[in-house]
Formats: C-alpha cells, sequence, structure tokens
C-alpha cells in the first residue's frame, strides 16, 4: 500500500479533508495529514486565506516541507488547492516521490524549478468553471502539465465550486467527491 502525505485546505485541517485521509487508511494506506495552520480552522475562505497571506505562502510551504522530513523519501503527495502549494513543490524536487494527487490547484511547474520528473505519476482534479481553477489559470497549468508528463490525468469536472471534495463545507459536490475519490484510490493502488 502507499504512504500518504495529505496537505489541507485554506479552510485548514477541517473535518472533511481529515474524512477523506481516513478513507484512504480504510483502503489500507499509511496516510499522515500534518496541520500547517497550527490548529486553526476558519469557517471562510476568506479569512483562511487571509491567515496564510499573513504567514506568507512562503511559511505555509515551508511547513509542508518540514513535516515531509520526518517520513520516508517514498511518498504520494496529496494537496488540497492551498495545500497543492507543498504536495507539488515536494513531488518536483523530493527525491523518491511515489506520485502526487492535485486537487482544486495546480501551479506551473516553473514554480517551483522547471521540469515535473517523468517517473512521478500525477493526477490533477478541478471543476470546470471554478473560478480559482479555472479562473485563475491553474487549469492551464495543469493541461500544460498533462501535456510534457508521460503519466499525467487532468480531470474536469462539472460545476463552480470550489473545495467540491471537502464533505464538512457547503461547496461539497457529493457525486463529484465520490468520483474523485474512486480516482485517487485507483491510482494509489497503482503506484504503491
Amino acid at each position: 500500500m502507499a504512504e500518504v502525505l495529505v496537505f489541507h485546505h485554506g479552510h485548514g485541517l477541517t473535518p472533511g479533508v481529515r474524512e477523506f485521509a481516513e478513507q484512504l487508511r480504510r483502503a489500507g494506506h499509511t496516510v499522515h495529514t500534518p496541520d500547517l495552520y497550527d490548529g486553526q480552522v476558519f469557517d471562510s475562505l476568506e479569512e483562511g486565506v487571509g491567515y496564510a497571506e499573513n504567514a506568507g505562502f512562503d511559511t505555509i510551504t515551508a511547513r509542508g516541507i518540514v513535516a515531509a522530513e520526518e517520513l520516508p523519501a517514498e511518498l504520494v503527495y496529496v494537496g488540497f488547492s492551498l495545500g497543492v502549494l507543498p504536495a507539488q513543490k515536494l513531488a518536483q524536487t523530493r527525491s523518491g516521490a511515489k506520485g502526487a494527487l492535485l486537487l482544486e490547484a495546480c501551479v506551473p511547474v516553473s514554480e517551483f524549478g522547471g521540469a515535473w520528473p517523468q517517473d512521478v505519476p500525477v493526477q490533477i482534479h478541478g471543476m470546470d468553471k471554478d473560478r480559482f481553477f479555472a479562473g485563475e489559470g491553474d487549469v492551464d497549468a495543469a493541461r500544460a502539465l498533462v501535456e510534457t508528463v508521460t503519466d499525467a490525468e487532468l480531470f474536469l469536472y462539472p460545476g463552480d465550486s470550489h473545495l467540491f471534495t471537502d464533505s464538512s463545507l457547503p461547496s461539497c459536490d457529493e457525486q463529484a467527491a465520490k468520483q474523485v475519490s474512486h480516482r485517487v484510490l485507483g491510482f494509489l493502488d497503482r503506484v504503491k
């Protein structure tokens, strides 16, 4: 089974992110869920992103890198939205990565020093009308990544919700979230 490091989104380590991690554990995977917000969970995305902005996005990413240092190198990195920053950076730059699952965000690979490692498979999931994912260039970065990496997949879901995969938020789209979970579990079974 795979060993997985899951990074939460801008609300913090919500019950929905914890439930996602538990679902992976029930499937037999070892899952780590570091808290990049020092125990804080925000009711609104604006408050959570404000916290990240005040702390500094580089600081949030650095906290994720520190969490990974305590673990084996052979990890699958999962990031929800803001959590994609440390997940993608580690998948691109830390030797031994087994894969990456980028949920509701993707940044250009140039942000982390160039090309994506060809031996690191990646899946990217987002909604086709999400104002952040589709409207701020993430989907374009995802398409560019898929075009250059042999084992890369982009899954677009109909809708405009951001954080549609978090079961504890009103933005959750249960049907799309189930599809994501099914595809994530298939990915983890393949890369273990």
